[in-house]
This record gives C-alpha cells, sequence and structure tokens, in this order.
C-alpha cells in the first residue's frame, strides 16, 4: 500500500506547528527558570522586553498582576512568551523542511538566535548593551539559557515526531488487519 506524499508533507507540518507551539511554551518556562539561578541582567538594568514595550510607547511599568503577593509585568511576560513560540514554531518547520537545523539537538539553532538577539538585534535597538559591554556572567546566562530552550524545543518536536510515526504505524497495522480479516472469512 503505497502513501500521499503531498498528505504526509501537510501531516508533517500540522505536526511541526503543535510541536512549534507547545515546545515555544514550554521552553519559555524552561528559560525563565535558567534566569534563577544566572540572572541575565546586572541588578537595575531593565529587561530587553520592557526596553521594547517602552520604546512602542506602551506603559510597560503598569502591564502588571499580583499573584501569590508578587508584582508580575505581564507585557515582559507576553513578549518573552510569544518570542518563544514564534522561535518555537519556526525550528520546528524548519526541521521538517531542513534537518540540518537540528543540528546539536537544536543548540547551534539556540546559539544562532542568542547571536542573533543579543549581539545584533537588540543594541540595534537600543533594547540592550553591546555585547562586549556586559559582564561574562551576563553573556553565560543568555548562552546558557538560550541552548536550554532550544534544547527543549528540539526534545519536544522530536517526541511529537515519534508519536506521529507511531501513530501512523500503529494506524496502518490496523488497517491491515481489518483487510486481514476481511479476506479470511
Amino acid at each position: 500500500m503505497g502513501t500521499n506524499s503531498k498528505n504526509d508533507d501537510i501531516v508533517d507540518y500540522g505536526y511541526a506547528a503543535w510541536a512549534g507551539f507547545l515546545g515555544g511554551n514550554l521552553s519559555s518556562f524552561v528559560k525563565w527558570g535558567s534566569e534563577i539561578p544566572f540572572p541575565p541582567r546586572e541588578a537595575g538594568r531593565i529587561s530587553p522586553p520592557f526596553a521594547i514595550l517602552k520604546a512602542l510607547g506602551l506603559n510597560a511599568e503598569d502591564m502588571t498582576y499580583v499573584f501569590t503577593g508578587h508584582v508580575i509585568n505581564y507585557g515582559v511576560a507576553l513578549v518573552h512568551q510569544g518570542f518563544s513560540i514564534v522561535f518555537g514554531l519556526l525550528y520546528c518547520l524548519l526541521a521538517t523542511a531542513c534537518p540540518l537545523v537540528t543540528l546539536g539537538q537544536g543548540l547551534a539553532f539556540g546559539l544562532i538566535i542568542t547571536l542573533l538577539f543579543h549581539a545584533i538585534l537588540l543594541p540595534l535597538g537600543g533594547w540592550a548593551p553591546q555585547v562586549w559591554d556586559i559582564s561574562a556572567h551576563e553573556v553565560f546566562s543568555e548562552v546558557f539559557g538560550h541552548l536550554l530552550w532550544a534544547w527543549t524545543i528540539e526534545i519536544v518536536r522530536r517526541d511529537m515526531v515519534r508519536m506521529r510515526f507511531a501513530s501512523a504505524s500503529t494506524l496502518a497495522k490496523a488497517s491491515s488487519d481489518v483487510r486481514s480479516m476481511a479476506t479470511n472469512r
């Protein structure tokens, strides 16, 4: 029994998008968690998402809610989460089209994104200092956090790909068993 590769491609990209969405969400929390033991900024400096919101003319100071007595900036959280989802989707869709993207289980992608944003785009936008103007601790924190972030997306993507093929294999076996039972009657 042949397969329709056009339909397989549609399924692959659907799984890739779903994996990117889930992986992006999960990895965002992993990245945040990595910032607890390794803070990514010197005390007192605002985060790039906060600076971006301010540059857009939004009152980032008022974008807050209180959870268990802690003031949380939902504006910063949404920028952080949105970034992670968009790049999780990009990673998983690119991995489907070009598996080279998964080099080093996604670690190469994480390093490229770190360099692209923290060495080029954020300083160009005036939202973060130049890389040579920050401490080695900050560089370590960003690189380490983004490597964990990208690896988490890859783990989710790989697991979902396995689920897809396991599901397809189970479905094919069930279909074969039904045909076999029908012909043996």
